[in-house]
């Protein structure tokens, strides 16, 4: 492997959406770039994201409420976003020819709904300034001295470059390669790094019953958490149940705070399935419901008050209500636990799902020891670090990714 030795301006670890962005950039700037991954694909974790339809970016044109969603790193951030933020990013993909749409939340995907595309618009793009990809290759460390790195050792040899921007990603998704080796790396070379922990992830419930149903969700419900009784906290947004619990952006978002309660008492999550209707009028829809269907057996008629796909939950739920019960025989106490069951559907959260459900896991390079301004860590002045291994709290909705095409940018501008 000697012919490689100090033939590249540029060597990027990671092929993930930091990595992509920093050496098509790198690339554009006339650099010789070579890219290291150690999947056989590239953008694996982009290729999976968002059920596959990738959640791009988040759309906030305001540039202060967009960082704010990052807390703390907020301050450290302005200078990165200047050079390349939300309206810039958009605009780099829809130039590329990859319309985006956004919907709810101000959440930006392809038109297509397809994430592939986004990993073929970036391949693309390193393609265009002739990046060197290797595939299957795995790297072992960083060797450096002095503050300089000097080479890259791998299972088929060594590589040398003037720069190197490591951008393996964080511990969120170990099946797709980021298993936390940048981590170990930084360490290595002197970082100070903070312990990852799955931050944005679903919760899992004691009650079985979700999984009959996996797979549906609730626009817009209303999930209220409490400890041993006392109510904590309230969220709204949607909720999908899973084969081991609950999900959606609602409850991602919220993991990291259901994991302090979970050190206070026992935690009983109550989902509203219809936050805007209040009990009285919910009763009355329920009521002509029923009304309009007298002779019709409640596990019947269940799915014209329920949630869609809710139905047959509905039905469990009620357990004052015998499922074969003609609808005129239900009582008024009966019709309404109903109205409580939508209201008010328990669920016992007995944890947090770990690394491999986790969208975003928090932990990563301290910012004080990287220059943000072009992403070089200020203890080796040819080392860039982005994105997930930086250590930048962030919900769902696009802002990680946001991150990525930032900070791979950025770095990809200044190695």
């Amino acid at each position: 492997m000697a012919k490689y030795k100090n033939l590249f301006d540029v060597i990027v670890v990671g092929g993930g959406a930091s990595g992509m962005m920093a050496a098509g950039r790198a690339a554009e700037r006339g650099k010789r770039v070579l890219l290291l991954e150690k999947n056989r694909t590239l953008g694996k974790k982009l290729s999976i994201s968002g059920g596959g339809r990738c959640n791009i970016m988040n759309a906030e044109s305001d540039e202060n409420i967009l960082l704010s969603y990052y807390g703390k790193a907020k301050p450290f951030l302005h200078s990165s976003f200047s050079q390349l933020g939300m309206k810039g990013a958009f605009s780099f993909f829809e130039s590329r020819g990859l319309k985006l749409k956004v919907e709810a939340y101000k959440r930006a995907f392809p038109e297509t709904d397809n994430a592939e595309d986004v990993v073929r618009t970036l391949g693309e793009y390193m393609a265009e300034g002739k990046v060197e990809t290797r595939l299957g290759i795995t790297v072992h460390k960083m060797f450096g001295s002095s503050g300089h790195i000097e080479k890259v050792v791998t299972e088929e040899g060594d590589f040398s470059a003037r720069s190197y921007i490591l951008a393996t990603g964080g511990a969120s998704h170990p099946e797709t390669g980021s298993t936390g080796d940048g981590f170990k790396w930084l360490e290595n070379l002197g970082h100070k790094v903070e312990k990852p922990t799955p931050t944005i992830v679903p919760l899992r419930t004691k009650e079985t019953w979700v999984k009959k149903i996996s797979g549906v969700s609730f626009a817009d419900a209303k999930i209220t958490f409490f400890v041993d009784g006392m109510k904590k906290m309230s969220r709204t947004g949607n909720v999908l149940f899973t084969h081991f619990g609950i999900s959606g952006p609602v409850i991602l978002n919220s993991a990291g705070k259901v994991a302090d309660l979970l050190h206070e008492g026992v935690v009983i999550a109550h989902i509203d399935a219809f936050p805007a209707t209040d009990i009285g009028a919910l009763d009355r829809m329920v009521r002509q419901a029923f009304d309009a269907n007298k002779n019709k057996l409640f596990k019947n008629i269940a799915k014209q008050v329920a949630p869609a796909g809710f139905a047959d939950m509905l039905v469990f739920l009620a357990k004052d209500i015998s499922p074969e019960t003609k609808v005129h025989s239900i009582t008024k106490e009966q019709r309404r636990s109903v109205v409580n069951v939508l209201k008010n559907i328990p669920l016992t959260i007995t944890g947090l799902m770990g690394f491999d459900r986790a969208v975003v896991a928090d932990g990563g390079l301290v910012l004080t020891e990287v220059d943000m301004r072009t992403m070089h860590s200020k203890r080796y002045g040819n080392l860039f670090v982005t994105g997930d291994l930086l250590h930048i709290n962030r919900p769902s909705g696009g802002y990680s990714f946001q991150l990525c095409w930032t900070t791979g940018y950025v770095a990809g501008s200044h190695a």
